[in-house]
Parts: C-alpha cells; sequence; structure tokens
C-alpha cells in the first residue's frame, strides 16, 4: 500500500471542518482590514529565496526543496510566503500603479525538517502583507489583526512579544559587540552557532540549544544599540498595542529566523503546544522590495501556522457545526418529490445529505446513526400519499410528520 511521504498528512474530516472554520474567520477578519487575497504559484526560481531569505540561513543551507525542471532551471518549492509576494508586487509593477497594496494568503509551505508535532514537511500558513506605510501604526494593526483572529476563534492565553531589530544606522554597532561578546564565548557555543558566528552571527541569537540561549541571555541586548529614530519607532508601537489593550512583552532576544527583517518582530506565543510554541509570527521588512530589485517601499506581515492552530484548536474542543439534514427516501416513487424538496431546503440555507440509497429503512437508520447525524427526515410511501415527511429527532427519539411546505420553516430554528 502507498502512504503519505513522511512528513505530510491528510487533512480527513472532522478536523477539515475546523480548518474551513479558521479559513472562513481569517477571511472575515482580513476583510474587515481591506485585504485582498493573492495567490502565488507553489515553486519558484531558487534564487528568490536565497537573495530574500539570505544564503546563510538553515532554511536556505538545509531546509529547501529545489530540484531543476526540464529547462535546467533550479525551482523551490516555496518555504515561506513572504519573497513570493514581493516578487509577484514587483513583477506586476504594484510599486509603479499603486504602491499602497494590503494582501493576504492561504495555503501550503515546505521545508524538509525533522517532523514532529505541530511541524510537518508541508505545512500551511495564513499571512498578510503591506507595501508602502512605514508608520509604527501600521506595525501595531498587523499584530491586532492577529489579536482580532484568536479572540474571534475563542483561543486565550496567547503571549504576545515584541522587539526591535534596529536599522542599517544602528544595527552594525550591536553586531560588531555581539560578535565580540560570542566570541569570547565561542566554546560554550554549539557546533552549528560556532560556524554561525563567523557567517551569520545573529542566526545564533535564534538557536533553540539550550546552552546557546544561556550564552545569549547572557550577552548584549539590541535595544541598547537602537537610534533615536528606531526607538521612538518601538516606543509607538508599544503606546499603539496599549491604547488597543493588547497585551504584549518586549524580549530584547527575539529575533525571526530570516535576514530580511528591520525594526519590529513579534510573535503569538501559546505554551500548550510545547517546545513549538510559536504559533503566528512576522515583523517589518523596510528593504526587501529594493533588494530584489524593486523601488525602497517598505513592508510588513506576518505568517500563521495553521497546524499549530488546529492543535489548539483540537485540544480545546472547537464546537463542532450542526450536521445536515440527513435524508431517507423509501422507493422509487419518493425519489422525485424527495430530490424537489432537498433542492428547496438547500435554497433556504439548510445542509441537506442524502446517499443516494432508496432501500429498507432499518438500513438507511443504521447508516445515519454511522453519519452522526441529528435530525433524519423519512419519506416513503404514506407520506407521500399525504403530502408530508417525517422529522425524526436521532438524539431524543421524537417525531414529527410535517406537510412539504411547512418543511423549511420547521427546521430554520434548528438550523438558525
Amino acid at each position: 500500500m502507498i502512504k503519505a511521504p513522511p512528513g505530510t498528512k491528510d487533512i480527513l474530516p472532522p478536523e477539515s471542518e475546523i480548518w474551513q472554520k479558521i479559513e472562513e474567520t481569517a477571511r472575515k477578519i482580513f476583510k474587515l482590514y481591506g485585504y485582498r487575497e493573492i495567490r502565488t504559484p507553489i515553486f519558484e526560481s531558487t534564487s528568490l529565496f536565497q537573495r530574500s531569505i539570505g544564503e546563510v540561513t538553515d532554511i536556505v543551507e538545509k531546509e529547501m526543496y529545489t530540484f531543476k525542471d526540464k529547462g535546467g532551471r533550479s525551482l523551490t518549492l516555496r518555504p515561506e510566503g513572504t519573497a513570493p509576494v514581493v516578487r509577484a508586487y514587483l513583477e506586476h509593477q504594484f510599486p509603479q500603479k499603486d504602491q499602497f497594496q494590503k494582501f493576504y494568503y492561504m495555503g501550503p509551505m515546505f521545508r524538509y525538517e525533522r517532523p514532529q508535532k505541530g511541524r510537518y514537511r508541508q505545512f500551511h500558513q495564513i499571512g498578510v502583507e503591506v507595501f508602502g506605510p512605514s508608520h509604527p501604526m501600521m506595525d501595531v494593526e498587523v499584530i491586532a489583526i492577529q489579536w482580532r483572529l484568536f479572540k474571534e476563534l475563542g483561543i486565550d492565553n496567547i503571549e504576545v512579544v515584541i522587539n526591535s531589530l534596529g536599522c542599517e544606522k544602528c544595527r552594525p554597532a550591536y553586531r560588531e559587540r555581539l560578535v565580540e561578546y560570542l566570541r569570547a564565548n565561542r566554546e560554550r557555543l554549539c557546533e552549528t552557532c560556532q560556524r554561525r558566528l563567523e557567517r551569520n552571527p545573529l542566526r545564533v541569537l535564534d538557536c533553540k540549544n539550550e546552552g546557546c540561549r544561556r550564552v545569549v541571555r547572557e550577552g548584549p541586548e539590541i535595544t541598547e544599540f537602537l537610534c533615536e529614530d528606531c526607538k521612538k519607532h518601538m516606543e509607538q508601537v508599544e503606546k499603539g498595542l496599549q491604547q488597543l489593550g493588547i497585551p504584549y512583552r518586549v524580549d530584547p532576544f527575539l529575533v525571526r529566523g530570516l535576514d530580511y527583517y528591520t525594526r519590529t518582530v513579534f510573535e503569538f506565543i501559546h505554551k500548550s503546544l510545547g517546545a513549538q510554541n510559536t504559533v503566528s509570527a512576522g515583523g517589518r521588512y523596510d528593504h526587501l522590495v529594493k533588494e530584489l530589485g524593486g523601488p525602497d517601499i517598505p513592508g510588513i506581515g506576518f505568517a500563521l501556522g495553521v497546524e499549530r492552530l488546529v492543535l489548539i484548536l483540537n485540544a480545546r474542543g472547537l464546537q463542532e457545526e450542526k450536521k445536515p439534514l440527513y435524508f431517507i427516501l423509501l422507493g422509487e416513487d419518493s425519489l422525485m418529490k424527495g430530490m424537489e424538496l432537498m433542492e428547496k431546503l438547500r435554497n433556504n440555507g439548510i445542509p441537506v445529505m442524502w446517499t443516494g440509497k432508496t432501500g429498507s429503512i432499518k438500513a438507511q437508520l443504521r447508516l445515519a446513526n454511522k453519519k452522526g447525524a441529528s435530525l433524519v427526515a423519512i419519506m416513503g410511501e404514506d407520506e407521500l400519499n399525504r403530502h408530508s415527511i417525517k422529522i425524526k429527532n436521532m438524539e431524543t427519539g421524537e417525531e414529527s410528520e410535517v406537510k412539504w411546505e411547512e418543511v423549511s420553516s420547521f427546521l430554520s430554528s434548528y438550523y438558525s
């Protein structure tokens, strides 16, 4: 038997209904904030990710699914969503037409990682990207969108963590001081971080090794090196979050695992997830558009891990929507009228399921039970002659015979 590749999974009912709930809620919220959907290919030119993410990152060095097509071109299954959106933004000349754009996306990403709880090689993200504004209140809006999404899904105990990574004016001084400190503590670092120290020292801050984390926490804090502009930007972000009543904490060692971030970065953490506790994260990338060949247009965005959000909702027990009305038709004579009634009910917003069977009522009731039906509509020869249908509540056993023209109004309160 052929099985799904390691690090992938099939999303089956009833879990798929939770995915639908997340996606529907996200779309509704994005519309409230004026975002429009963008869909990019699942594979891109490899150079796009090398230039945007940074060649000295775990993603580019170890995790990308890269291959050559029949034309000899190097292509990569997208490991993240921001770079493809920036590429589309430039390719379709938005900077010339209208540089201010607010996009959202949903879809699969791919990274070759060790599969574990909440982490897959094909995983799914929901994210937003904003191009144009550099104002710190846009940072606040992007954080507020995520906060609203979690609240609407009924998720509590979310912790918002923020930091500033500075800019091209103030980060070099911090980098110099950090390298000096890390070199003095080189023997305390893992082998990977010893290599990072020479090639990309800021990546040491993102290491999950406990020994490296202790070294980092004892070292210099980037907030001590921020220039006046970056300090002011960070202060306004904090004031905006306070104004909206969004609780947060500042972690001066928070970085993101991608090279393009500047100034504000953030994470949404849920402790129930254990080590992989970041549900959503992102930040400002004010120079990425320029680095990919466009004009100097600032940007900010976030990406949310759907699999991790599903884990939280599964643990919390998301309330399941009401099951469709299960139709039982007895005999071929009831079939035509039954089909007409089902369509009329669907036209009135009432979900209906029919299995295509017209056999014995006993077998069909067993199947209805197996499907978890709450309400069953039964129509045989007797009901057909009386221009009615029998509605049975499978939980209470209560039965009601309802005239055809009254079925929709009879069911409307249950499915409202």
